[in-house]
């Protein structure tokens, strides 16, 4: 199995998570199950037959999350000296060089992605883009909206 780059909190959301799925939702989920079982006629008893539905979502997400930190490869940002390198990890701050605007991002496991919170997939095209590139360089990124050009003012790793 091929491992999957997470950062520490990646994580910790994903240990988090699964204490979450594993205390609290299963058990309550049996308990809900419990309680249709109780009504009588399974047949027609659609309290049963939602529970065992939730049960199974809950069961299938334990599993793959499971499997996600088995096959992750933590990465603890503060830990990296790539010596200005972007690298996963990385926290990277760009202007775009048509319109100045500036947009920080950092470049993280598939699972953390969030862009609200620039937060941005190691496999995105302006992940891709980035990787490799030091302060000071210019990067070509590919966007649905067309090509835009960047300017890498500071590279990070916190």
């Amino acid at each position: 199995m091929a491992t999957i780059p997470i950062t520490t909190r990646g994580a910790e959301k994903l240990k988090a998570e699964l204490h979450r799925l594993k205390t609290k939702d299963r058990p309550e989920v049996i308990q809900a199950i419990a309680e249709a079982r109780a009504q009588g006629d399974l047949s027609e008893n659609a309290e049963y037959d939602a529970a065992k539905d939730r049960q199974g979502f809950i069961e299938g997400r334990i599993k793959e999350v499971e499997g996600k930190l088995a096959a992750a490869q933590v990465i603890d940002p503060s830990s990296l000296d790539a010596g200005g390198k972007v690298v996963f990890g990385a926290t990277v701050q760009l202007e775009e060089e048509e319109s100045g605007e500036k947009v920080t991002y950092q470049i993280v496991g598939e699972d953390e992605a969030d862009l609200k919170h620039g937060l941005i997939n190691i496999s995105s095209p302006i992940a891709r883009a980035l990787i490799g590139k030091e302060e000071g360089d210019s990067a070509e990124v590919q966007a649905p909206g067309g090509v835009k050009h960047y300017e890498i003012i500071a590279v990070s790793y916190i």
